[in-house]
């Protein structure tokens, strides 16, 4: 399975902040947004992902994140020249998907808990079982009407609908952006037709799955945490929480290099010549910690 990370967009209810820089590389307590998407799919025990961005911002992700070897992960990269949707993704990395099932994760999501409900879907993506070919994932949210909203059958838990942004929503539980598709869902956006508002919707690609009967929806547990940093106030919550967590464990939350020694994506030696190559700071000093406790 492949992963894709949509990075683009104009963030314009961020701005004036990313009059300069996009959003997904502002920072998230002490790191950029797009290292906390990109952590999921490394810990869900994806290797190979595509980074889609603007024309203008895509070399400072490369900038960033290189080709991913220093994560033992592949990064490759693509543009969206302008948003014209989400499901506009699944086209966009059409070449790089080469038919394979992805996970797909917007690039200004932030999940933090057990990734365990993450790990089992893609297990069950991968078998087929039932005929499902997609997995997607409700929240409870007191503000449903901001996001695509299921609806579920009472009493057997069946999915009966999903909406966009609907102004009377039929359920609290919204879906986040996080998608687990199969090798299909580029060939479904090619025969969508765009919304009022003039883009591919991700409801209108999970609504063929869905009418297919081939739909699951998993719902996150209480434990789970989700943020969606698109607004002033939601990007000041997810700072303040990473910064909580991070201050009273004493553990860095999302910090790359580390997943990839504890995934065994790279091992303690190349472990060791990323500390030599990281500049003085906290980071360094975190990553030194890491390694004397992976060595007990």
């Amino acid at each position: 399975m492949k992963g894709i990370i949509l990075a683009g967009g104009a963030g314009s209810r961020l701005y004036p902040l990313t009059q300069v820089m996009t959003k997904q590389l502002q920072p998230i307590y002490d790191k950029p947004m797009i290292y906390y998407p990109l952590s999921l799919l490394m810990m869900t025990g994806i290797k190979e992902v595509l980074i889609i961005t603007t024309p203008h911002d895509q070399p400072h992700f490369k900038s960033l994140l290189g080709d991913g070897s220093r994560f033992g992960i592949s990064l490759h990269y693509e543009t969206q020249a302008e948003p014209k949707g989400i499901a506009q993704a699944y086209t966009i990395g059409e070449k790089f998907l080469d038919g394979e099932d992805s996970m797909m994760i917007l690039g200004d999501n932030l999940f933090h808990g057990n990734f365990q409900c993450f790990r089992n879907a893609v297990e069950k993506q991968k078998k087929k079982e039932g005929g499902v070919k997609a997995h997607i994932f409700a929240y409870p949210v007191k503000d449903p009407e901001r996001y695509g909203v299921v609806e579920f059958e009472k009493k057997t838990g069946r999915v009966i609908s999903i909406e966009e942004k609907p102004e009377n929503p039929k359920s609290h539980f919204a879906i986040p952006g996080l998608y687990i598709l199969d090798g299909s869902a580029a060939e479904r956006v090619k025969n969508q037709k765009p919304s009022k508002r003039g883009e591919l919707e991700i409801t209108d690609l999970n609504q063929t799955y869905l009418d297919e009967g081939a739909l699951n929806v998993e719902v996150i547990s209480r434990g789970m945490a989700w943020l969606d940093t698109g607004t002033p106030q939601s990007f000041l919550e997810a700072n303040s929480y990473i910064g909580a967590l991070e201050q009273r464990q004493g553990y860095k939350v999302a910090c790359l290099e580390e997943i990839a020694l504890r995934m065994g994506f790279i091992d303690s030696k190349q472990f060791s010549k990323i500390i030599e190559e990281t500049p003085n700071s906290p980071y360094r000093d975190y990553l030194g910690i890491i390694l004397k406790e992976h060595g007990k």
